[in-house]
């Protein structure tokens, strides 16, 4: 992508102190631009941003144009309006509350660029800020009057930065877009750019090192530049044209923040956050697939709050109870109760992670099925057996990692039960179009949907074990496919 970055200036000898660059343009020359592609990113970097202002019209004109600016519109019109309030320092940032208690002065002013700020003390309040008001140059004036506040936060100009500042600038926007500088390179320059979010130190990865690699090699055919970026590379989102979440998503995580800053920018992305609301939680899940009548396990819900007839709940589900937190993972904060007494107690230790529990019918059976989906098409299909000695496929008191999971076999979707792959598509066309993993049990009875995966696992060596390197030439292609009707 960042060879279709525009910076966007009122005249050329604003950008005197700095590199030349291929990606200029002014602002009159943006604004009769009418046939840029929209894929291009556009760095707004107008010294007036004010309503109606030249400024004002680059980045109204960008978003007509369905491309990326920073600052958006509606950043700008939050700043127009910020005067209006005053927005108190969070007192949990303990960086910041400590450089200001130093201070004998009751007002500072900050100069904060692409994120960075110049004193190193205060980079996560920066940060912060950055991401609250995502705009290149912000101006910032903190205020004492019995507690510290924010008094004053403007953009900032680029024809009103001192030298010093100048310089601070042209290092944040290098280390916020570090190739906008560099020369048309040798290699081959990709259409697309697409960001795999992961996490180096994740027990459970959703994706292993190996197919991590594959994914990336995968998409330079798909003519997709793919790079891995953590939970620290918040602020980088938007150099992409794309996002595929590769680690396990929550709802109160950054996982979802960054599916929803990528929805909000018209980003390609996998796992998107519409998806992450309906699969990670189990309740909203189960009200889902009742209303639609999609085969599942008799489930009810218990709520903490009322009073329970655990007896009668036993009766109507038959020993064994299951007994589920509604945003688990990996069979985490899954257990089960053999009886009454137990049904009693194993409910007291989860409603103290959760006011809503789901108790649910135990289906034994010696494995699951998981069915890959993709935009509404079977990819691969899966058996995770239980693991030894355990009912479950992830035993989480095993210590030996020999005993923590069970087996596999992975088979082609046309060696599956074709009633399995039947429900596992109907099921997953209430989610979305995206990248799914259905589990299904098999009972005397037909299929059931144990539950939908909006991040299913894709390691190397088992998710890939029939389809091998096709596999994620399929996922990339995809991907390919989206940003092309983008």
């Amino acid at each position: 992508m960042q060879q279709h970055v525009h910076l966007i200036i009122d005249n050329a000898a604003d950008w005197q102190p700095y590199y030349p660059s291929q990606s200029l343009l002014t602002a009159s020359e943006y604004l009769q631009s009418a046939h840029l592609q929209s894929r291009y990113h556009v760095l707004n970097l107008c010294n007036d941003l004010s309503y109606l202002s030249t400024g004002y019209y680059v980045s109204l004109l960008a978003e007509a144009r369905g491309q990326r600016v920073m600052p958006s519109v509606a950043t700008i019109n939050d700043l127009t309006n910020f005067s209006h309030y005053q927005l108190l320092i969070n007192t949990a940032d303990r960086s910041l509350t400590k450089y200001l208690q130093n201070r004998d002065e009751k007002s500072l002013s900050l100069l904060i660029c692409f994120g960075l700020c110049e004193q190193p003390e205060l980079a996560s309040f920066a940060r912060q800020i950055f991401e609250r008001y995502p705009c290149p140059i912000l101006k910032v004036e903190l205020e004492f009057n019995g507690r510290w506040h924010i008094n004053k936060l403007t953009s900032g100009a680029l024809n009103q930065l001192t030298d010093e500042q100048q310089s601070f600038f042209g290092n944040s926007l290098d280390h916020f877009s570090k190739r906008v500088w560099r020369k048309a390179r040798t290699r081959k320059e990709y259409r697309f750019d697409l960001a795999i979010l992961y996490n180096p130190d994740e027990a459970i990865p959703t994706s292993d090192k190996k197919a991590l690699s594959l994914f990336i090699k995968a998409a330079k055919e798909a003519d997709i530049e793919a790079e891995l970026i953590t939970a620290n590379d918040f602020n980088r989102l938007l150099e992409f044209d794309a996002l595929f979440i590769r680690e396990t998503t929550r709802i109160n995580h950054y996982t979802y923040h960054f599916a929803k800053k990528a929805e909000a920018n018209g980003m390609v992305v996998i796992d998107h956050p519409d998806s992450i609301v309906k699969c990670a939680n189990k309740v909203f899940l189960k009200e889902l697939l009742d209303k639609h009548k999609v085969a599942t396990p008799k489930t009810e819900l218990l709520l903490s709050q009322s009073d329970i007839d655990y007896e009668a709940i036993g009766e109507r589900l038959g020993y064994p109870v299951v007994l589920k937190i509604p945003d688990g993972s990996f069979s985490i904060g899954v257990e089960k109760a053999e009886d009454l007494a137990q049904f009693k107690q194993v409910a007291t230790e989860l409603f103290k992670q959760s006011t809503i529990l789901l108790a649910q019918e135990y289906m034994r059976t010696d494995y699951d099925w998981r069915i890959g989906v993709l935009n509404n098409r079977p990819i691969y299909a899966c058996q995770y057996f239980m693991a030894r000695n355990h009912w479950q496929i992830y035993n989480h008191s095993e210590s030996s990692s020999r005993g923590k999971s069970g087996s596999f076999a992975t088979l082609g979707v046309h060696q599956a039960p074709k009633d399995v792959v039947r429900l596992a598509l109907q099921a997953t066309r209430l989610i979305g179009d995206g990248l799914y993993g259905v589990d299904i049990k098999q009972t005397p009875q037909g299929p059931v949907v144990i539950e939908i995966n909006d991040n299913p696992s894709i390691e190397s060596g088992v998710e890939d074990k029939h389809l091998g390197y096709e596999l994620y030439r399929l996922i990339m292609a995809d991907f390919g496919r989206r940003l092309d009707e983008y």
